[in-house]
């Protein structure tokens, strides 16, 4: 009613790591959709897609790092092995006519690593592009991005997907999200 026309709902992941997602199935049922919305969830992987698919979501979320670090205490894999991890969850929901998006963690900064550069975010994003995810987010994990450190995380990106395929997601922690979202806009 907003007037959103994308909504990120909920996350299929197990309720055992991240009990707060144990509802997903009635989030799902509850929302009243809205023709023109997009409503996407999370899905980590192959279980994560395959019991999101009776709520029928417009489209599908997988989520590497930038950050070895982050990918390792995050979802205990490296950034190679998550793409391997996500390849197969990729290829599902396309063959199920289920738009991909990934989500990009750890774009400027890590709270493991510290600052990230920029050709790590490029090479996440060649990687992602090569098991079909369609269109990417540039996220500002922990809120230490500034904007210029934004737009090169952006144009990174931007090596493998074309402008509208790349978003922002930035975090206030600092009060930078509204400068990098500018920033982000002018790109």
């Amino acid at each position: 009613a907003a007037g959103l026309q994308e909504i990120e709902v909920t996350s299929y992941v197990s309720p055992k790591w991240v009990p707060q997602m144990a509802d997903n199935h009635a989030v799902m049922q509850g929302i009243a959709r809205q023709s023109g919305v997009r409503y996407s969830v999370l899905t980590p992987n192959l279980q994560g897609f395959e019991a999101s698919t009776q709520d029928q979501p417009d489209e599908i979320v997988v989520f590497g790092s930038a950050s070895e670090a982050f990918s390792q205490k995050n979802i205990n894999c490296s950034i190679a092995e998550s793409i391997e991890r996500f390849a197969p969850v990729v290829a599902a929901a396309l063959a199920a006519g289920i738009a991909v998006r990934g989500a990009m963690s750890c774009t400027v900064g890590c709270p493991y690593e510290g600052e990230i550069a920029p050709e790590r975010v490029a090479y996440l994003a060649g990687l992602l592009k090569g098991i079909g995810v369609q269109r990417v987010d540039v996220a500002d994990t922990i809120g230490v991005g500034t904007p210029r450190k934004v737009q090169r995380a952006i144009e990174a990106a931007l090596q493998h997907y074309g402008l509208d395929e790349v978003s922002g997601h930035f975090h206030d922690t600092y009060g930078q999200a509204l400068a990098n979202t500018l920033a982000a806009l002018e790109l």
